[in-house]
């Protein structure tokens, strides 16, 4: 069937779907039947809308703070190009494994 005839026989109230059949269903809060072409289609799209977006969690998350500190220990860290913040927590590590508290 082309879109053109599809369209003409929903227009025409001509078309198989059972459209009160599925508002109820919706309604009643119960999940559409599996489709009888594609068994597997509910599953697929199940799966692909629970994939998260963005980075998976980290296994070391940080703590986000604001922190003053003099401009010239900032400008020496952002002088090595990025990652910088990555290198001023490492000097702070080594600094705290050579202090312990």
């Amino acid at each position: 069937m082309t879109l053109e005839e599809m369209q003409n026989a929903i227009a025409a109230r001509q078309d198989e779907s059972d459209w009160e059949g599925v508002r109820q269903r919706i309604e009643a809060g119960l999940d559409p039947e599996p489709d009888e072409d594609s068994p597997d289609a509910t599953e697929l799209m199940r799966a692909a809308l629970q994939q998260k977006r963005g980075r998976p969690p980290s296994l070391n998350p940080k703590t986000q703070i604001a922190i003053r500190l003099d401009r010239d220990i900032v400008e020496a860290f952002r002088a090595g190009g990025p990652g910088w913040q990555t290198r001023m927590n490492a000097a702070l590590r080594e600094w705290l494994a050579a202090h312990p508290h």
